[in-house]
């Protein structure tokens, strides 16, 4: 098996990922995947694929990942994650597919608007 690469987003995060066979190896900017998410909740919304394909430890996993903030990161990751467990075997896809991983969720910040102190909210109206 060669490398395979993927493209995830969410929000402004923009993740790369390059998948080859291995030991379970995350890398993430070049840092290790404990030190750039140091809590539990954003390590298993990068592993959630892995884990439902039951393939934990074989695949390496080098990850280039920019903008957003740390969450809108990690769901980026767990789309291409999920996008390249796809491609390597189509039966993960039923399993995929079901939790709401291969959907790129679409929402994001709205635009200010002129006029308007912010995207919905107006200044102040004084009747007097």
């Amino acid at each position: 098996m060669d490398i395979i690469h993927k493209i995830g987003r969410r929000k402004t995060a923009v993740a790369r990922i390059y998948l080859s066979e291995g030991k379970g190896n995350i890398t993430i900017n070049n840092k290790e995947l404990s030190s750039y998410f140091p809590t539990a909740t954003l390590q298993y919304k990068v592993k959630q694929p892995f884990m439902l394909t039951g393939t934990d430890d074989n695949y390496d996993v080098k990850i280039n990942v920019f903008g957003g903030g740390i969450t809108g990161q990690a769901e980026a990751i767990r789309l291409a994650i999920s996008r390249a467990m796809c491609e390597i075997d189509t039966e993960n896809r039923a399993t995929l597919k079901p939790e709401g991983l291969l959907t790129r969720d679409p929402r994001m910040v709205e635009r200010k608007k002129f006029g308007q102190k912010k995207a919905r909210k107006k200044f102040q109206f004084s009747k007097r």
